[in-house]
């Protein structure tokens, strides 16, 4: 009688469930930074002015560009080598910081200076990252 009992339905497991997973907490992490970016650069272009809609829409266009950068990398990523992986998203670190730093006011040549360290650490630790967690 052993193949008469219930069998209990599973969860469907595979490329395809795990990608449709992955989408929506790339997409919700894509977001929640983009509107953290955004945030802080309408802050940063402010410069202890008024609000005003110029301001609002900077943010707004900072955000989305960042989340838009970060969804695919989270989406493309995947399929690269850990090298060119790592690289890419020190590059988007380095990119993203020194621009926001570049909102300060400070000469280009320490923005530059500042997003070149700052893609340099992010991309040491993504591909330690890749390379220690590889199957």
């Amino acid at each position: 009688m052993a193949h008469a009992a219930p069998v209990a339905h599973r969860r469907p497991r595979g490329p395809t469930a795990q990608a449709h997973h992955l989408d929506r907490g790339a997409l919700a992490r894509a977001l929640l930074l983009g509107l953290v970016y955004g945030v802080y650069a309408a802050f940063m272009k402010r410069q202890m002015g008024p609000v005003d809609a110029a301001n609002v829409f900077y943010g707004i266009l900072c955000g989305a560009v960042f989340a838009a950068v970060m969804f695919t990398l989270a989406r493309v990523g995947p399929r690269m080598m850990r090298e060119v992986r790592a690289a890419a998203y020190g590059s988007f670190g380095g990119i993203a910081v020194g621009y926001l730093y570049s909102l300060t006011g400070d000469s280009i040549l320490r923005s530059s200076w500042v997003g070149f360290i700052t893609g340099a650490a992010v991309g040491a630790v993504a591909f330690y990252r890749y390379y220690t967690h590889e199957p």
